[in-house]
């Protein structure tokens, strides 16, 4: 077993490496200016020390990020597709960003490449006989939430409202509303898609079915999302939900992780979903909590399914009724608008839980206090434990798509923060990696699965490949990316192989 590992990750090696042997005689400045591109009028080109390469190329997170020599925003999707074949034939490595939020440190791989923004692709629309959603390859849900919900509808959404809806959709898309809807990638009906050849395609699940399957929970591997259409919902309790914001000091949260371990296996009700954040007080100079309960339903109801943790009489509660489309930007006192600033080094940790067990909270509570106290620089660190319930996701099929984790009930990360924005050969930095590793562990240990597991737009990049996408996927993943990218030009979002055997 871990010879045939061992030669799985040599041949992603391999991969990525063929790739990022660039030509180096090739002047990208020169090939994207040539008139025989013929670009379209709106496509525009920059290069490095321009504010307008800036506005393409910069990222949420700034931690072993991409680099590029260059940037090309599309006005078409014939520009896409002309660019893909441009720098294919040229051997450019490149990769294509929507919200540009993606960040796993398989991103760093890329270096002095070509930047392909989406950025002109940011319409919508909506068919309001059909409760259809089109989104352009870089739309983010901030930009169609209010339309839709005066539409008369309302959509899975991810945990915050900045990436692009599409980057969600290509990882699969968790969120609050699984336990009523599934996945953003359950919406999804059909996309026009730039593939490794530069053709520009119709996929769905009549028309390139196989693609359609692997787009949903590996998509970044597979072609460049121009568009996508979803299917909405009707409104569920005219849109109105319950957000309950509740505080809770160091001393309360033993009583708290029992409440949350108490929806352990099917008594999360589908309705329910809770975000658990450990953060530090400047107040009272340590670790506390602070919890978003969200009932997607009316308010007496949800009050009662809140009960437990309410009864825990938190020292600072606000609950209010907020519709759908407002509900991101107002849970958690309006963390979205703290989340969502780019151009911050986020070192990220994570893994998929089946089970919420209290002692592996708590634990993982005091070493972060601990950490806290030992480390004052780095007190931007967080725990974030998302538990969402998964009744809607697990009713579709396993092999409906790419996505292997549809029995998860939460995923939970570490994000360190410090104050040399986790530079290299920072103690503290390297202190936080430390701890960052060892909760990883416990939490993998404690999850319900047999090892660690991750939603694969929360993967790191260091974990192995079945971990992030399964080993009962990936040799039909493998087959995929053999047929639709022969030349692997898609290679640096948890890039797959052409073969797996286990």
């Amino acid at each position: 077993m871990h010879i045939k590992t061992t030669i799985v990750a040599l041949i992603e090696l391999w991969a990525i490496s063929v790739v990022a042997a660039t030509n180096k005689s090739i002047d990208i400045r020169s090939l994207l200016s040539q008139g025989s591109n013929n670009w379209s009028q709106g496509t525009i080109i920059s290069f490095p020390n321009s504010t307008t390469f800036d506005n393409s190329t910069t990222r949420w997170s700034t931690y072993d990020a991409p680099s590029y020599l260059a940037a090309i925003s599309p006005a078409n999707e014939a520009d896409v597709a002309k660019t893909v074949r441009l720098a294919s034939s040229h051997k450019i490595p490149f990769l294509a960003t929507g919200g540009r939020h993606g960040y796993t440190t398989t991103l760093g791989d890329l270096q002095g490449g070509l930047a392909i923004d989406l950025s002109q692709f940011k319409s919508y629309s909506i068919d309001r006989a059909a409760g259809t959603l089109t989104v352009g390859g870089a739309t983010t849900l901030d930009e169609f939430q209010d339309a839709l919900y005066e539409a008369g509808y309302m959509i899975q959404t991810p945990s915050i409202s900045c990436p692009g809806y599409v980057g969600v959709t290509v990882g699969s898309g968790v969120g609050r509303f699984t336990g009523l809807f599934g996945l953003v990638a359950d919406a999804l009906i059909s996309a026009r898609l730039v593939t490794a050849e530069g053709r520009i395609i119709h996929v769905s699940r009549r028309q390139n079915a196989d693609l359609f399957w692997g787009l949903r929970g590996a998509g970044a591997n597979l072609g460049v999302v121009v568009s996508a259409t979803y299917q909405a919902h009707k409104l569920v309790n005219q849109g109105q939900i319950l957000n309950a914001d509740l505080i809770f000091p160091a001393n309360k949260s033993k009583e708290y992780f029992d409440v949350l371990q108490s929806f352990t296996g099917k008594k999360l009700p589908a309705k329910l979903a809770i975000v658990t954040l450990i953060v530090f007080d400047p107040v009272a100079q340590a670790a506390q909590i602070v919890a978003n309960w969200v009932y997607i339903g009316p308010r007496e109801e949800g009050l009662r399914v809140m009960a437990p943790v309410l009864a825990l009489n938190p020292p600072v509660t606000n609950i209010q009724v907020v519709p759908w489309n407002k509900l991101i930007s107002t849970a958690a006192g309006g963390a979205d608008a703290l989340l969502c600033p780019k151009n911050v080094s986020h070192n990220t940790w994570w893994a998929n839980l089946r089970r919420l067990p209290s002692s592996t909270f708590q634990a993982s509570f005091d070493e972060l206090n601990n950490f806290y106290k030992q480390y004052p620089e780095a007190r931007g660190t967080t725990i974030n434990a998302e538990t969402f319930p998964n009744q809607a996701m697990a009713a579709v099929p396993d092999n409906d798509s790419a996505y292997p984790w549809r029995d998860a009930l939460g995923h939970i990360q570490i994000g360190v923060i410090t104050e040399s924005g986790n530079a290299a050969g920072d103690p503290t930095a390297e202190a936080g990696n430390s701890l960052a590793r060892r909760l990883r562990d416990r939490w993998a240990a404690t999850s319900g699965y047999p090892e660690l597991s991750v939603y694969v737009n929360y993967a790191r990049g260091d974990e192995k490949l079945r971990q992030r996408y399964g080993s009962r996927k990936l040799p039909r993943l493998a087959a995929l990316k053999k047929k639709w990218d022969p030349g692997n030009v898609f290679a640096y979002n948890n890039v797959l192989p052409m073969e797996y055997r286990g």
